[in-house]
């Protein structure tokens, strides 16, 4: 459990490198601090001492305490350009994460970088505390998957304390569209177009969507779900569509989707998915409730993971660039260092990357008769 002065000194401390405090700021007095945080002035006087005593603060006799300009206290310390970058994604080990990473690792590796990898775990306190590290530990640089990206983000005094900080970042498969930073995604909405295309060039008109959208790829895949169906003119049953937080990933869509196939009105031929992880979780449903992919119901998932292929059943799915998406964000940051130093080697500025996407079909979908109508006359 954190001591009351430790509370009082992370909270200056988190206002320094947010940059509530700037270099030579003069910081609260003791006495709005005792009153802030319901301490004696002997605890605040406590945090103070650490940090002035740490190169966070200093005091002027008779003026009060202010500030310390960072920049100097690194430099002293010899921590600037050291040739790190910090990798931060929401997770590491998991799904297509490891293939992003070691693209981005092998090439900043090659260039002589070391890289440091933090996992927030989606989890915006997690996202903080890498950030003030990135901030306090002489990173280079920093390519970042920003955390629930489709939220206003608590973070964004970090992010622009290293813009003031000249620390170049940029964001892999979304971003924080307050900040507009240089980025390198998948286009989403188009993949999620195709996925709702495909099936409804099959026949399908039934096509239940889960969509995970506390992040800016899900927001994007259900609106190019709904694109589609506008497209094609196929009228949309809303309780066809599932979201879900973060935290509901592994109930929420495989409960919704028993009651979908339990209900003989909303029932649906088709399923697309969020990504391939989701999907290997409701085939593993249908499967319990004895229905055969694609013979009963057809399914598509995104991102054409090692899911796609190791499945019983071989994933149709939207393609991710994973590896080549990691590289391209390594060549990107490095570009920006080197903008940063001046170098004769930096190239022509830096943009955002937008990859495109593309179908792979293999056999969790099939084709059904359409009433009425020929196949052909939608394609």
């Amino acid at each position: 459990m954190q001591t009351k002065y430790g509370i009082v000194k992370q909270s200056i401390k988190s206002k320094i490198l947010d940059g509530t405090y700037e270099a030579h700021q003069k910081i609260q007095s003791e006495s709005e601090m005792m009153k802030q945080f319901n301490v004696s002035r002997h605890t605040v006087r406590l945090a103070i001492g650490e940090l002035v005593s740490e190169g966070w603060l200093y005091r002027e006799q008779g003026a009060g305490t202010f500030c310390a300009d960072r920049t100097i206290q690194t430099a002293k310390n010899g921590i600037i350009s050291r040739k790190n970058i910090a990798i931060v994604t929401t997770y590491i080990s998991d799904y297509i994460f490891p293939s992003i990473i070691r693209g981005a690792e092998a090439y900043l590796s090659e260039q002589g970088y070391h890289v440091s990898l933090f996992s927030t775990n989606n989890n915006h306190e997690k996202e903080r505390e890498y950030l003030e590290k990135i901030i306090t530990q002489g990173f280079d640089g920093a390519i970042i998957e920003p955390t629930k990206s489709a939220y206003s983000n608590p973070n964004i005094n970090y992010y622009l304390n290293l813009e003031r900080l000249n620390i170049p970042y940029i964001m892999i498969n979304a971003y924080y569209e307050a900040l507009e930073p240089i980025s390198v995604v998948v286009d989403d909405e188009k993949g999620a177009f195709m996925q709702t295309e495909h099936l409804i060039k099959q026949g399908h008109r039934d096509i239940v969507g889960f969509f995970k959208t506390d992040d800016m790829q899900g927001t994007l895949r259900m609106k190019g779900y709904l694109k589609a169906h506008r497209v094609h003119k196929i009228p949309l049953n809303p309780k066809l569509i599932t979201t879900y937080q973060t935290d509901e990933k592994n109930s929420k869509p495989l409960e919704k989707l028993k009651q979908l196939l339990t209900n003989t009105e909303d029932k649906p031929t088709a399923i697309v998915c969020y990504n391939d992880e989701l999907a290997i979780m409701l085939i593993n449903v249908l499967r319990e409730m004895n229905l055969k992919v694609p013979q009963d119901i057809s399914i598509v998932g995104f991102d054409n993971s090692f899911f796609a292929e190791l499945s019983e059943v071989k994933l149709t799915s939207v393609d991710h660039p994973k590896a080549e998406l990691g590289k391209t964000a390594g060549k990107m940051i490095l570009n920006l260092i080197k903008q940063q130093e001046n170098s004769k080697e930096a190239k022509k500025p830096v943009e955002s990357v937008v990859f495109p996407t593309e179908l792979i079909v293999r056999n969790s979908t099939r084709e059904l008769p359409l009433k009425g109508k020929s196949l052909e006359t939608i394609k």
